[in-house]
């Protein structure tokens, strides 16, 4: 069986049990689905094809026999000279000395390294006597630990398919394999480890690819199936005149992105099943609107509704804007950790006995002794900031009320249905009409002063200003600015007038909020600080956003910052203060500088950093594919997503034979036994 220990295999002993362990393989299936991390190619093309610094392989015979030069501490250079298609090409070899008795006058060689297209030298990584048996060779390159050497696993995996390779049972349906031309399991497993051509191999990923997405969107869609059939929703029978009257009372129109994603919000509350819905929006997008007639919508049916926030003045500015939207069309009520004593029993009183329509609050809305007469509709803003068992105690306050999830954070739509494969996604993709665009510079160290005097003349006109850094205090691992040491050098750099607040994560939640307070009453002109103020809090007189050591931040989140600022009416400003090394550095802040859309830059910030890094690794819930790559297999996402949808929706997996080996690989996840019974 596929399960036996390691050991039952020819050449695992004990020791080298062990260090396959280390790479934790235990079984003689995670050996055959032990996969390289990359090949090297070794193919021979002309030299008139070769690219500069690039790795190649060239083929000749060698002039001369090698000379060998000794300098440092056992260190040695050695060097010869090859004919190739008529021409002389130098080869470099360091610290091989002892290939000098191995290459010969006139011998044929194959040679492996970087190539100088202005010296025409190779400098050798690997070389083999006489020529390659193929024209391509595909060499599968492994992890490795201890005393295990790619020849080594090679063995092993060759032994492992000999005596196992019966085994591998094919699970997709056949009508897939024929539909997108993709191998057998056996076949591709093999193509994996020996790889006869680029072709194959291509197929072989491809293959496994879809087996992997499909496996993981199929487990999604039954997550989600279970989720709508167990949890009934509210069928919210709303009043649609009312809904209208309140849209038509805004002093603005709706875009056409808010009135696409309102009335897939809207039909969600209609139908019988629970709302589970991500709306994700640039900031700025204009969620709040759409939350709001949402909230509407819900009242009208006769039930309440609750709007969940990180922080205390956010629920405050929430609560404001909410109150000059409804006017008296709803009543509305702030709880936060600050309410306490009377008006929080008083809050609470009126909340079970539905005299408050819709609360606003932190997390202090999923306390013990919060209890709501009849909650139809949860929504909960910068959803990435709640953990899932907060999100959860908040849901089970009312009988199933409908979820929306909102996020400033655009998410590109791969990542999107992949890490919200059990949710509906919403996207708000357009912006307001007559907003100004934030203009953005980008700016070196030594022009800070000058960034300084800029921030002092918009201060003196009444606006006001961030500076972000990325530490709180000084460390010796990194050089760069800190907000503790930058908040005294600008408080001696600005004129008395100017009052520079401080920000960042020591301090204490009651701390923040006061000097967030204080910043948006304009008490504070400019607040130094580290990446707290990135989501939520609105201060439209704040015209200028200056982030220092920008390339320390992923795209996403200097867009976050940016959005800060550009709130009011007038023209606003992000100047990153920035003095990248590397290429990856200088394209960020060039894509930043060009580019507004927050879309566009998170799909190029997953090309630049990946999916793991996008969440947090920890908290994304993004599974660990062995081939699939969120980034470059979208496509393939997509077909598995669709695949995935019509097989739980016409229920194959039960009704169809050709679909029931699928049905056991999916049962041998513990987490789905309940969703497939």
């Amino acid at each position: 069986m596929l399960t036996d220990p390691i050991t039952t295999i020819k050449g695992a002993g004990e020791r080298v049990a062990e260090d396959l362990a280390a790479l934790r393989i235990f079984t003689v299936e995670d050996l055959l689905y032990y996969f390289p991390y990359r090949y090297d190619v070794l193919e021979i093309k002309p030299i008139s094809e070769l690219i500069h610094e690039d790795k190649v392989t060239i083929e000749g015979r060698v002039l001369y026999e090698p000379s060998v030069t000794y300098y440092g501490k056992r260190k040695s250079r050695l060097t010869f000279t090859v004919e190739t298609e008529g021409i002389a090409v130098k080869a470099v070899m360091f610290n091989r000395a002892f290939a000098k008795k191995q290459i010969k006058a006139n011998a044929v060689v194959t040679l492996t390294g970087k190539w100088d297209a202005h010296r025409l030298q190779i400098t050798v990584s690997n070389y083999k006597i006489g020529t390659m048996e193929k024209e391509t060779e595909i060499n599968p390159i492994y992890s490795l630990r201890g005393n295990l050497t790619n020849m080594k696993i090679k063995k092993l995996i060759r032994t492992a398919l000999d005596q196992y390779g019966s085994m591998i049972e094919e699970f997709l349906p056949e009508q897939y394999l024929l539909e997108y031309k993709i191998p057998s399991r056996l076949k591709a497993l093999e193509t994996m480890h020996f790889p006869p051509s680029r072709a194959a191999l291509k197929h072989a990923r491809r293959r496994f690819t879809y087996e992997e997405l499909l496996l993981f969107q199929l487990k999604m869609q039954l997550i989600r199936k279970r989720n709508r059939e167990q949890t009934a929703g509210n069928a919210h029978r709303y009043d649609v005149e009312k809904v209208k009257q309140f849209i038509q009372s805004f002093p603005f129109s709706l875009t056409s992105a808010q009135s696409r994603s309102l009335h897939e919000i809207l039909r969600d509350l209609r139908s019988p099943y629970r709302m589970n819905r991500l709306l994700q929006g640039d900031v700025g997008s204009g969620k709040t609107a759409v939350a709001a007639i949402s909230l509407y919508a819900a009242v009208t049916a006769g039930k309440q509704g609750a709007l969940m926030v990180p922080t205390e003045i956010l629920a405050e500015q929430h609560y404001e804007s909410l109150k000059n939207m409804f006017k008296d069309r709803a009543e509305i009520a702030l709880l936060t950790g600050s309410i306490k004593g009377k008006k929080r029993k008083e809050i609470l009183d009126r909340l079970l006995r539905q005299e408050i329509d819709i609360v606003i609050g932190t997390h202090a809305l999923i306390q013990e002794e919060v209890f709501f007469h009849d909650l139809g509709l949860v929504i909960v803003d910068e959803q990435h900031r709640f953990g899932v068992d907060q999100r959860r105690a908040l849901r089970d306050k009312g009988l199933h009320p409908d979820v929306l999830f909102m996020t400033a954070t655009p998410i590109p739509r791969t990542l999107a249905i992949t890490a919200f494969g059990d949710m509906d996604v919403s996207t708000i993709d357009e912006m307001p009409k007559g907003r100004k665009q934030v203009e953005t510079y980008w700016a070196k160290e030594n022009m800070f002063e000058r960034v300084l005097k800029m921030i002092e003349k918009h201060v003196a006109l009444g606006e006001q200003a961030y500076i972000i850094c990325p530490l709180i205090e000084e460390s010796d691992k990194l050089d760069i600015q800190n907000a503790v040491d930058l908040h005294q050098q600008l408080v001696q750099f600005f004129p008395p007038t100017i009052n520079v607040g401080l920000m960042h994560g020591r301090l204490k939640q009651e701390e923040k909020e006061q000097v967030m307070s204080q910043f948006a009453n304009n008490e504070i002109h400019v607040l130094v600080s580290t990446t707290v103020v990135e989501v939520g809090v609105n201060v439209p007189n704040a015209t200028i956003m200056v982030v220092y050591d920008a390339e320390r931040f992923g795209l996403s989140q200097l867009h976050q910052l940016r959005g800060r600022v550009g709130r009011g009416e007038k023209q606003s400003y992000c100047i990153l203060i920035a003095d990248p090394k590397g290429e990856t550095g200088k394209e960020r802040m060039r894509i930043m500088t060009e580019t507004t859309n927050g879309f566009e830059l998170s799909e190029q910030d997953l090309k630049l950093r990946g999916p793991g890094d996008f969440f947090g690794k920890k908290q994304s819930g993004l599974p660990e594919f062995k081939v699939a790559d969120l980034v470059h297999d979208y496509r393939a996402l997509e077909t598995a997503r669709k695949d995935a949808a019509e097989i739980v929706e016409n229920r194959l997996l039960d009704n169809d034979s050709d679909f029931q080996l699928l049905k056991k690989r999916l049962e041998k996840d513990p987490a789905l036994m309940d969703t497939l019974d």
